[in-house]
């Protein structure tokens, strides 16, 4: 389509060079190709045993429901894990501006993260483990900290057996038995006493878990400080599987809970924040470990000030590596992921994308609130404060690159944009004052609603009389239709879903000619822009299109 529009016209669109992007993204490839061609808590060491206090709730099997918050109901709390499935929770930061000191040998320090799908079976957990291996004895990377999501699966897997023993009274963690046994099997944990060792904290883990499960069901109770206990098995089981393989092919390393390395946090469950201060937490645990030894630290969770476990909300384990590479002041934290790097768009709709070297933080971040999988959003804020590199790299391709995401970013003056990513299926709200005209309270008013109906706004533009704004479609659609009603009492309200918003991460101080040119390519397609919003942190903007227009777009 492009090359039937006039050359004037080619030449304009040619003026961008494609950026940066990640798994998961949609780009509007019209612009995208255009663009690209012309221009305070007491630290404990970690003890062999997988035990620990049951009065703090931590480990211990037990149910008492004298020991646990408020009592929700078995309905609320089927909502509870829904909620937690569905990703709704996020994670916070908050902490002091103490410096690690800097290391003393020319091997640079760094942080590895691997999520679930890296650990999916027996064959990639190997493949980690050598992966590990090589970094450290062929590229000059030492791991100070290797975090490590559950296997493949398993916090689904949790979640459901949650469930299921809350609603169905039935408790079943076979297939969870199954995945860790039969990797403990494949590596042959009988024939040393380190890996038996392992496997005896594995199957305890596991038998904990059941038991736990086995309380939910007679309780019919699933408090949200159960739920956090009950997803943490996982993380725990997977870091002594990698930490044993480790040390079977010559790596030395040890598997430490986040507690044992200084990761505390608030007793918010289900959506905790790092305390304050665990920075300095961290870097005397760390101090307790031989620089030579990777610590294979659980990701996504954490202990409240009375020790109980606490998870970060999805995507925690982003949250985890960061605040330990931000601690310890490494050279870099590295996520390891199934592409080489941040990718110019979504692989599956443009096979020409392209990985970038280069993203600013806030651009990553931008990236991955508006529907990038880059990391998560809150995640960048350590790597941001203490101004440390974070890495994207392919764990299938390790030669590769990957992607830089840092403070300082070097990039043609000429390429206006660095990615467009895509949000679909959200719901537009217009509001309009049915007050007098000027008067005021009106946007107070309309925000206090949202706070009080706990609802997020993604994009929004205002007037003196109006907003219009998203909302993205993970929120309760019955807290949306309760908010709409608040809101008739002092406006007017127009409701539009089969929306998808479009955000171009781009250089707004050349914004008119961003959007000159997004503009000019709209119009020729006939796509309806029914909104438009300039982000706060002056890298993106953002069009609100129907569904139906955003495949136009983007094979356009």
């Amino acid at each position: 389509m492009l090359q039937s529009r006039s050359n004037n016209g080619r030449c304009r669109l040619r003026r961008f060079s494609a950026g940066v992007i990640f798994v998961g993204i949609a780009v509007v490839a019209v612009v995208v190709d255009g663009f690209h061609q012309s221009a305070g808590v007491p630290f404990h060491r970690r003890s062999g045993s997988v035990h620990v206090r049951s009065e703090a709730y931590h480990g211990s099997a037990s149910l008492h429901s004298s020991s646990m918050p408020s009592s929700p109901t078995a309905l609320f709390m089927a909502d509870k894990v829904e909620e937690f499935r569905r990703g709704m929770g996020s994670a916070g930061i908050n902490g002091n501006e103490d410096e690690a000191d800097d290391d003393d040998n020319d091997m640079r320090d760094v942080v590895m993260k691997f999520g679930g799908s890296s650990l999916a079976n027996h064959d990639r957990v190997d493949y980690v483990a050598k992966l590990i291996q090589s970094q450290l004895t062929e590229q000059g990377y030492r791991p100070r900290a290797v975090v490590c999501s559950a296997m493949g699966k398993t916090t689904n897997n949790l979640l459901n057996a949650g469930e299921a023993a809350l609603v169905d009274g039935f408790v079943n963690i076979d297939e969870l038995r199954q995945l860790h046994t039969a990797t403990m099997d494949e590596f042959k944990f009988d024939n040393a006493t380190a890996s038996t060792t392992t496997r005896q904290e594995v199957e305890t883990l596991l038998n904990e878990c059941e038991q736990l499960l086995n309380g939910v069901r007679l309780i019919q109770e699933l408090s949200p400080k159960s739920l956090d206990q009950l997803v943490s098995y996982g993380e725990r089981c997977s870091v002594r599987i990698m930490a044993a393989r480790l040390n079977q092919i010559g790596v030395k390393a040890e598997a430490f809970d986040a507690w044992d390395v200084g990761i505390f946090t608030d007793d918010n469950f289900g959506d905790a924040r790092l305390a304050p201060g665990y920075e300095s937490h961290v870097r005397k645990a760390f101090n307790r470990i031989d620089k030579d030894t990777v610590a294979v630290v659980t990701g996504f969770i954490g202990h409240d000030p009375d020790g109980r476990i606490t998870t970060l909300g999805r995507g925690g384990s982003d949250l985890t590596a960061t605040a330990l590479g931000a601690s310890l002041g490494v050279h870099e934290i590295q996520t390891w992921k199934d592409v080489d790097g941040i990718l110019s768009c979504d692989p599956n709709m443009i096979a020409a994308a392209k990985p970038v070297d280069q993203v600013s933080y806030e651009e990553a971040s931008e990236l991955a609130y508006f529907g990038a999988q880059v990391l998560h959003p809150i995640a960048m804020q350590p790597a941001m404060k203490y101004d440390i590199p974070v890495r994207v790299k392919n764990s299938y391709n390790p030669n590769a690159k990957g992607t830089k995401i840092g403070k300082q970013v070097q990039r043609d003056a000429q390429q206006l944009v660095t990615a467009i990513t895509y949000k679909r299926n959200v719901n537009v709200l217009d509001i309009t004052s049915t007050q007098m005209l000027g008067a005021y309270g009106f946007l107070s008013r309309v925000f206090s609603l949202f706070e009080k109906h706990k609802l997020s706004v993604d994009v929004l533009a205002s007037s003196e009389v109006s907003i219009s704004l998203t909302l993205d479609k993970k929120q309760d659609v019955i807290k949306i239709d309760n908010l709409v009603d608040d809101l008739k009492e002092c406006a007017q309200i127009t409701r539009k879903g089969d929306r998808s918003i479009i955000t171009l991460i781009a250089d707004v101080n050349q914004s008119s000619r961003v959007l000159a040119i997004v503009f000019q390519v709209f119009a020729v397609e006939d796509i309806n822009v029914e909104m438009m919003s300039q982000g706060a942190s002056k890298v993106n903007i953002s069009f609100i299109v129907k569904n139906s227009q955003l495949e136009q777009a983007i094979q356009s």
